[in-house]
């Protein structure tokens, strides 16, 4: 008799059904087949330790496993349970009535436990689309899984509990939420505030800017001028999650194995990976691929302190997702793609000793130092971050003062009201949310110059060398500042503002 049980794998950030095809012949081998990796085949001692601690025996037979489709490669410890329970059920030890209506994912331990396993959110998905009652999971897993409604999510900490539901002996605890009132009512703490930044009303105001639009940021300064202590400050003005960004965030981190304890992040993520990160770790990748830093930054912040000590061939692999707003990896066997569409905000040194510029500290660089500590990072790069801003050291005046700083609060009043006119001007228009993500067509439509405006443009472009990259992103972040004073159309003052935003033109920087 063949017996199948229902489970998934994860292709990106979706899963796809996998069915646990089981047939018992005369023999004594067991055989796991249809593309199992080494994790896979590891089941076999697993399912009979665990079989063993609840009083059970795999059956001293010929036991073919199929993992069907067998063109899709099965990776990681999620078949242990679904491959034990249809072991029982082709030995007729359990039945077979409801091995249709669940699907089932989760490690066994040694001595029956049942483990958490990654990627639980996008199984609950999948279940519920194939139509299935629910799903049986490991406890760690249930709040994630529970995220997905209309569908039982059903908890299971030991094997013994999967065994006694699926006779008829006993149940398994469901787990319900409700999503939308878990979301409503999320509590949403950040790490920093810009109330505890003195001075830099400038920079506030590029942050402020750069979140209202979802632009790319990079500041330059010296050592102690507050730049990664304002980086961190950025989540506090940044607009809150709507609910379907909140559930393809978790996704990805679903796949990438990060629980969230609540099952759904509710925050925007962010990121800061350390400079010395591999170009697989930052992008995604791997042999069987995985999301990186870039994907798990999805509709949040990824920052990157110290950009021109990253390894230059790392950094440049930035330029599609930046572009795209998603990642493609492509390997022999298959092609993953994952969002990325997140805010960039890098810090750096204005060279290397970190004084170019400074009012009181000498340089100690020469201009051709300077230059080639710039040239780290490459044209291109740099042509693709919007709000390029130079950060001053304070006084000790200024350092001294005891009057409290504008809150994040009352700045990402601001920033909302700026995304909410964003989000009236592209309702119709599929995928944009923000200034940051408009395409040419939109540009022409939402970004029109006066004669002045055009004229101070055309005077920019061709004294500060811009490229065409550069020309769109002036005209996305005015459109921007336009969004956040409140004003419909695009003046002279507006664009000036985005103007001086390209602070690292390449032709000037580092000359005197």
């Amino acid at each position: 008799m063949v017996v199948k049980t229902i489970s998934a794998a994860l292709l990106g950030i979706d899963a796809t059904p996998v069915y646990c095809e089981t047939a018992i012949s005369p023999g004594c081998r067991i055989m796991i087949i249809g593309l199992p990796d080494a994790a896979v085949k590891e089941s076999r001692d697993r399912m009979e330790s665990a079989l063993r601690e609840v009083g059970m025996r795999v059956p001293r037979k010929q036991i073919i496993i199929n993992l069907a489709p067998a063109d899709v490669r099965k990776e990681g410890s999620l078949y242990d349970v679904p491959i034990a329970v249809a072991v029982l059920a082709a030995g007729e030890l359990i039945p077979t009535d409801m091995l249709n209506d669940y699907m089932l994912v989760g490690e066994l331990s040694l001595d029956g436990r049942v483990k958490p396993v990654r990627g639980c959110l996008p199984y609950s998905i999948l279940a519920r689309q194939m139509g299935l009652k629910g799903i049986i999971v490991p406890r760690e897993n249930a709040r994630e899984a529970a995220v997905v409604n209309n569908l039982d999510v059903l908890v299971a900490d030991h094997l013994k509990q999967i065994i006694d539901f699926l006779c008829g002996k006993g149940d398994l605890e469901k787990v319900e939420i409700n999503t939308r009132e878990m979301f409503a009512n999320a509590e949403r703490t950040f790490s920093g505030d810009f109330s505890d930044v003195k001075g830099q009303e400038s920079v506030k105001r590029a942050f402020a800017i750069a979140a209202s639009g979802g632009h790319n940021l990079i500041m330059v300064g010296p050592p102690g001028a507050g730049k990664s202590m304002m980086a961190k400050c950025l989540p506090s003005i940044l607009p809150p999650l709507s609910l379907s960004e909140a559930l393809e965030t978790t996704k990805i981190h679903s796949v990438a194995g990060l629980r969230s304890e609540h099952g759904l992040i509710t925050q925007r993520p962010f990121r800061a990976p350390h400079h010395t990160i591999s170009g697989v770790a930052l992008i995604g990748g791997g042999v069987n691929p995985m999301p990186g830093e870039v994907s798990l930054s999805h509709n949040g912040v990824l920052y990157l302190d110290e950009l021109p000590e990253f390894n230059r061939t790392v950094l440049e692999v930035l330029r599609q997702p930046l572009e795209d707003r998603q990642i493609t990896i492509a390997r022999a066997k298959n092609t993953v793609t994952y969002p990325s569409s997140m805010m960039l905000v890098a810090s750096m040194n204005p060279c290397p000793c970190g004084y170019y510029n400074h009012p009181t500290h000498e340089c100690t660089c020469n201009e051709s130092q300077v230059r080639k500590y710039l040239g780290r990072i490459s044209g291109p790069l740099l042509d693709r971050i919007d709000l390029q801003v130079e950060i001053r050291p304070l006084s000790f005046e200024e350092l001294s003062r005891t009057r409290v700083a504008e809150p994040s609060s009352a700045i990402r009043e601001r920033v909302v009201r700026a995304r909410q006119i964003q989000e009236e001007r592209y309702r119709d228009v599929s995928g944009i949310h923000c200034n940051a993500q408009m395409t040419p067509a939109l540009l022409r439509q939402h970004c029109v110059l006066d004669d002045r405006s055009l004229k101070m443009l055309q005077n920019a472009m061709t004294k500060l060398d811009l490229s065409a990259r550069a020309y769109d992103r002036i005209l996305r972040v005015a459109r921007t500042i336009a969004d956040y004073e409140g004003s419909a159309g695009i003046t002279s003052a507006h664009i000036a503002e985005a103007i001086s935003y390209r602070n690292l033109d390449r032709n000037s920087w580092g000359q005197g």
